[in-house]
Parts: C-alpha cells; structure tokens; sequence
C-alpha cells in the first residue's frame, strides 16, 4: 500500500497538493487539489477506511496538508531557496505473506531523493549529499513526536489498514480477467516481417508474453510495457522480427494467472 502526494508550491501564499492511494496497482482513493478532500474509487474502500486509525487520519487529513505546506514553506525561507519547487512525497508499507512488514517514507524535491524516514530507528536520512538535505532530515528528526507517530503508522497502522482493506475489497482484489490476444503483422520493407501480438483484457497485472519458432522459445525484437485499460484492465504487445516466406511456424504464447496451467497459443497465418 503507498500514498503518492506532489505538491507545487509556486509561491509562498500558493500551493496546490494532489495525490493517489495505491494498493498494489488498485487505485484506493485520490485527493483532489481543489479543496484537499478523499475521492474513494470503491464503497469498500470508504468503509474500510472508516475504521480504527485509519479513519483518524483522514478525519484529520487537511490539518496534516497545512501543517506540511507550512512546513515546506519554512525550510524554503532556512535554506533560502527560490520558488516554484515541486516536492514529492511516498509513504506507506509493504505486507508480506508471513504478516511481517516494512514501511517506507520518502521525500523528493524537484525530481531528486532529498530524505528518507528509517523506521527502525526513527530518524530522517539525508539521500542526496546536500544542504537542504541535511537540513531538512535534521529538522525533521528533532520533531520525537512526529517520528514516534510515524514509526506506529508504519509499522502498525499500515498493516492494519492493508488487511482491512482485503477484507472488505476480496471480491474486487482477487478478480481475474483472462487476456485476450491477436497476432498480426507489419512490413517496414521487402526482406523484413514484423509480427506483433496484441494482448489486452488481463487482470492481475502480472503476465508472460513469448514467441515460439517451430515451439521452440526465441527472443522478441521488442516487449511494451505493461498499461492500464480504462475498464482497469491491462494490455502490452510484443514484437518479432522474421524473414518473409522462410518456411518456419511462428505463434505467440500467453501465460497468466486467470488461465490456470493452461496456455493461450495464438499461430501466425
């Protein structure tokens, strides 16, 4: 689970924060930078978010974004920086199988890692060998209160809220679609064929994608990304490059979740 929040600052009176709540690439809930309020994509996310800590925070939520922005506007005028900046911030934890955890804060300014919160020992450290990244990670570790409350969001409140989370979102978490995929082909001049297979519709989003030659595996000339679908699937396509007419078969194969041990085998012509 993280939170991803980009704040602009243009000046000093102006700040305009947005952000986005991820579990595992499931979009929880968005802050909408025109009046900082939670926007759930899911009933049950709203719900589960209602409960124990979880709910506290967010009941709190725009006190925590000014006590930030004031923040960030202090360090500016310490380290006597110049507007507009763009400060990046990801926070949250990471729930293995075994139910232990590890929970991450990070800080980033224009594009660069500045600080960074260590859990363990409740101390901010610097990431960039800078004055405001000395600055910053002091100031911040001075604050016990800040860093003994972060230290319980991390390692507890996080862990919980992923649970609770799973607990009323298992319908949705756990759904698989199953790929659909097609194989055509392009010809970029007389002596080359590139063969392209196009597979979309698949949810989760892991997936493996290859091309076979006479069944036997051979490397792609090039693998998109994977990217989102707006009915929030996923799609990528794959590319192979081959000689027209050389009498080998071609077919692309497609392995994923939702197929079981089963393979989808798409031939050429």
């Amino acid at each position: 689970f993280r939170v991803l929040l980009t704040s602009l600052f243009t000046n000093v009176s102006i700040a305009e924060v947005s952000g986005v709540a991820l579990l595992g690439d499931v979009p929880i809930f968005a802050l909408d930078p025109a009046n900082w309020s939670i926007h759930f994509h899911w009933p049950w996310a709203r719900q589960a978010t209602a409960e124990g800590d979880a709910g506290k925070i967010k009941s709190h939520s725009k006190l925590l974004l000014r006590n930030m922005v004031q923040y960030v506007h202090e360090m500016v005028q310490q380290a006597q920086m110049d507007y507009p900046l763009v400060v990046q911030i990801r926070v949250g934890c990471l729930l293995n199988p075994n139910r232990t955890s590890w929970g991450f804060m990070d800080v980033g300014e224009g594009g660069r890692d500045l600080t960074a919160f260590k859990v363990e020992r409740q101390c901010w450290e610097p990431q960039q060998p800078s004055l405001l990244a000395e600055l910053v990670s002091k100031s911040l570790t001075s604050k016990k209160a800040i860093t003994g409350l972060l230290e319980h969001l991390l390692s507890i409140t996080c862990q919980s809220y992923i649970l609770t989370l799973c607990r009323y979102g298992k319908a949705d978490l756990e759904r698989q679609e199953p790929p659909m995929a097609t194989v055509f082909a392009r010809t970029p001049r007389p002596d080359q064929l590139l063969l392209v297979c196009h597979v979309t519709g698949f949810y989760p989003r892991p997936i493996s994608v290859a091309w076979l030659r006479d069944d036997q595996e051979v490397p792609a000339l090039n693998t998109s990304a994977i990217l989102p679908n707006a009915d929030l699937t996923y799609q990528l396509h794959s590319v192979l490059a081959v000689v027209p007419h050389d009498g080998h078969s071609y077919a692309c194969r497609v392995r994923h979740r939702s197929l079981g041990t089963r393979s989808l085998l798409i031939p050429w012509g």
